[in-house]
């Protein structure tokens, strides 16, 4: 990726760390110690802040205490507290009665997200009646609503199971249109404030008559208004600096969930999506059980993990041979480590050792010399060996007793419509997991172009048999009919759009064959997804070739489906918008926008997304040679919380 272009991540960081700093940009020199002062956060941003600050960087920062809002703190009349909160009525009620106390020597109230004038006038009456406005020394709205995991992931929320901005609430009959359009303005400012950190003003597209298209016209709305607004335009800077650098304009694709529900029931055979199924990967941290006890793994490290920041999207044998090999040259460097720890007078096996003396080695390493240097080193690559070790093995074991590499390979092959050896309801019987019958079952359903009772009936049959609840396939069945998924519009996005997927079988695990291995793949199959575009990747292809090719493609497609050799005309069918055009776009002013494809691009679905999905659109960035990329959803939702949602949705329509 180009220096120029730095990611959502990247940025949110230095906005976060600037915050932290009182609002000033922080200077690493090293020279001037920091204020020292106490960070008071409410859940929210704890959710933002955690994955991207640990604690050791905050207290670079100066922080000696985070706080909750809503728990019990003491006053420091001596410190100055730094607040980062959403601006509710609550949390307003909460900061007005420590303005009314004096607690802190000075307030700096940043709020995630902006603050209505109600509200600010509710603080500034509490500041008054606590003689607390001299102390008040900065209200900044921070834009930066959203959850950055990855360099080119976000989410605009944790997963909830009651959450608003879920599949099931944006889709299920009891929810209200006010809910509806609290949800739809959450989602837009979210939105608004990933904009706003990149610096970014995108063409925005999205397909017409659903939630991304309520989402996307908000949208277009908050960046006009912005823009228009020549006394807090938050895009002057940033838009002449963005603009040097490309010469063309970013394009943000909006998706809708229910274009593609496959991909979110899939079962994956990568490593991040595998342990977001399998080990519920949650804010890039895992627990794995060993033996009864519990231990949580941060798998954020910032980019210092070179096997995770190669390997996250690779297939679980690559990612086991990685690991292995990774294994096999600390082992050659052990008797080293061996010998320093003895030269330095120091012995210890346990983590917390390791840890203790990593951390005084660097803090004295002028002392030290050249000795020190390598020991932190080979003591963190220990550790990461231990972490993807325990990770990869438990992930083994899984893999093992769900036969989730023959369901992975099954699922592709119904994918890509190729022969199966059985039919899938015969092949299902000696599947003993419930959720993986449920999930093959719902793929299999959606990916056929039409399903006739008896089939349907056989899959009902399967799931009673097996003492599964029939709510989901109920729903998805009803979505069908509904929609006509099986006519010709519809087999686009569950038929035709899966084309390519498949797997091949490689050669045995090498370096895993060694008696030394820690990995005994007895047993598994060594499979390597195809490169093929899932449905969103595809469309956010479409809307990124130039006018010419991409007609000859959708003549392609449509003839393949048995229509008309007449292309469909892309810009009927999805939404156009630009917020920097003062009137609505014509046809002439689509096709100039569209001759040049976009250098930056991001793709956002509204109701859910996964690591799959996320790995897919990469690989796309990396083939075509993309400056930026960036993946976002409402939230990450792995299979098993997706077909909850399902089932809850088909309990509602019974």
């Amino acid at each position: 990726m180009p220096a120029e272009l730095e990611s959502v991540r990247t940025r949110q960081i230095v906005a976060l760390r600037t915050m932290i700093n009182l609002n000033e940009p922080v200077v690493s020199s090293g020279v001037k110690e920091p204020v020292w002062k106490i960070l008071v956060l409410d859940k929210a941003a704890q959710d933002i802040i955690s994955p991207l600050l640990p604690v050791k960087q905050l207290r670079d920062l100066g922080v000696t205490l985070h706080l909750l809002l809503g728990a019990r703190r003491e006053p420091l009349t001596d410190v100055p507290a730094v607040y980062f909160v959403s601006p509710t009525d609550e949390n307003i009620d909460l900061m007005s009665e420590d303005l009314k106390k004096a607690m802190y020597d000075s307030f700096y109230c940043n709020f995630i997200s902006p603050l209505a004038r109600p509200r600010l006038e509710s603080l500034a009456s509490a500041a008054v009646h606590g003689g607390a406005v001299a102390q008040v020394q900065k209200v900044v709205d921070q834009y930066l609503n959203f959850i950055s995991l990855e360099d080119d992931l976000f989410v605009l929320r944790r997963y909830n199971e009651n959450s608003t901005f879920s599949y099931f609430s944006m889709n299920s009959p009891g929810t209200s249109e006010v809910v509806v359009n609290a949800m739809l303005d959450s989602v837009a400012d979210g939105l608004f404030a990933v904009c706003a950190t990149m610096g970014i003003v995108p063409i925005i597209r999205c397909p017409k008559g659903n939630a991304a298209e309520m989402v996307a016209k908000r949208l277009d709305q908050k960046l006009r208004d912005n823009l228009r607004d020549s006394r807090n335009n938050l895009f002057t800077m940033d838009g002449v600096r963005m603009g040097l650098l490309q010469t063309t304009r970013p394009l943000m694709v909006i998706g809708d969930r229910g274009a593609d529900l496959a991909t979110m029931l899939h079962h994956t055979w990568t490593y991040q999506a595998l342990m977001h199924d399998v080990l519920e990967l949650d804010q890039n941290r895992v627990t794995i059980t060993n033996s009864g006890k519990k231990k949580e793994y941060d798998m954020g490290t910032g980019g210092t993990d070179k096997l995770w920041k190669n390997h996250k999207g690779s297939a679980f044998p690559a990612v086991a041979e990685a690991v292995q090999g990774d294994l096999d040259a600390y082992r050659s460097s052990e008797e080293e480590i061996k010998r320093l720890k003895q030269a330095m007078g120091m012995s210890g096996e346990s983590d917390a050792a390791d840890e203790a003396m990593t951390t005084l080695l660097a803090d004295t390493t002028a002392k030290l010399g050249s000795t020190v240097t390598s020991l932190p080193q080979l003591l963190e690559a220990k550790r990461l060996i231990d972490l993807h070790t325990n990770v990869a093995t438990t992930l083994l074991d899984v893999i093992k007793e769900r036969k989730l590499d023959v369901l992975f390979e099954l699922e592709q092959k119904l994918l890509q419509h190729s022969p199966l050896d059985q039919p899938v309801t015969q092949f299902l019987g000696s599947i003993s997991n419930q959720e993986d019958v449920l999930r093959v079952l719902i793929i299999a359903f959606l990916c056929q172009e039409t399903v006739n009772q008896k089939g349907y009936e056989e899959m009902m049959s399967l799931l009673r048999e097996k003492g599964i609840e029939e709510s989901a396939l109920k729903h998805v069945q009803k979505l069908k009919s509904i929609s006509q998924l099986g006519s010709r519009l519809a087999s686009s996005s569950h038929t035709e759009e899966h084309q390519g997927a498949g797997t091949k079988t490689i050669g045995m695990f090498n370096k895993l064959l060694n008696h030394g291995s820690k990995f005994v793949m007895e047993g598994v199959k060594n499979l390597v997804p195809k490169a093929h575009h899932l449905p969103l990747t595809k469309l956010v292809d479409t809307l990124n070739t130039p006018p010419s090719s991409a007609g000859i493609s959708a003549v392609g497609i449509n003839q393949m489906m048995g229509g008309s050799s007449q292309a469909p005309d892309i810009d009927e069918t999805y939404c156009f918008f630009d917020p920097k055009l003062m009137h609505q776009p014509t046809k002439e002013t689509i096709a100039l926008a569209r001759q040049q494809a976009a250098q930056d691009i991001v793709l956002f679905v509204v109701g859910g997304g996964n690591y799959v999905e996320y790995q897919n659109l990469v690989d796309y960035g990396k083939n075509k040679n993309l400056m930026r990329v960036t993946y976002g959803c409402t939230e990450l939702v792995n299979p098993t919380q997706f077909c909850d949602q399902l089932t809850r949705l088909g309990r509602t329509s019974d």
